[in-house]
């Protein structure tokens, strides 16, 4: 983290800083597998647990409701990456399934430049489910439902 507490990605990738992890989701928790509870529910669980430990390094992510727009807006103007949007009440689908959730990137992001490939891959000339740009997203979230 920088002086005012952004990410940097280089710091870390360089191991010049201790690494913080931001989590906002929960998959797996004791050998149970979540992935078909809802979002609440995932990270009601996913609080409870980094609640519990003292000293960690894993930082709670909470989550912003009915204001996506404006909550990108101002990530945009912070110089952060992007945020991820999911339903509360949907399940964490993945693989072949249709997405529930959706990274939407700050085109501007300063730290991106020179890392597209950390950002995307390709998939049979598809981009793995749930990441997209916000020329793609944008269009298609209704942002008063995030």
């Amino acid at each position: 983290m920088d002086a005012k507490g952004r990410p940097r990605f280089n710091d870390l990738l360089f191991r010049r800083k201790e690494p913080r992890f931001f989590a906002f989701d929960l998959l797996h928790l004791n050998g149970t597998d979540c992935r078909r509870d809802s979002l609440a529910q995932r990270k009601l669980a996913l609080r409870q647990l980094l609640n519990s430990g003292k000293g960690s390094a894993a930082v709670y992510v909470d989550h912003v409701e009915k204001e996506g727009a404006a909550l990108y807006s101002r990530i945009c103007e912070l110089d952060l990456e992007g945020i991820v949007a999911k339903h509360k009440d949907s399940p964490y689908l993945s693989e072949n399934t249709l997405s529930t959730w959706y990274k939407i990137r700050n085109p501007r992001y300063s730290q991106m430049i020179g890392r597209h490939e950390l950002f995307e891959r390709e998939r049979h000339s598809e981009p793995v489910p749930g990441w997209h740009g916000c020329d793609l997203v944008c269009a298609e979230l209704d942002y008063a439902k995030l």
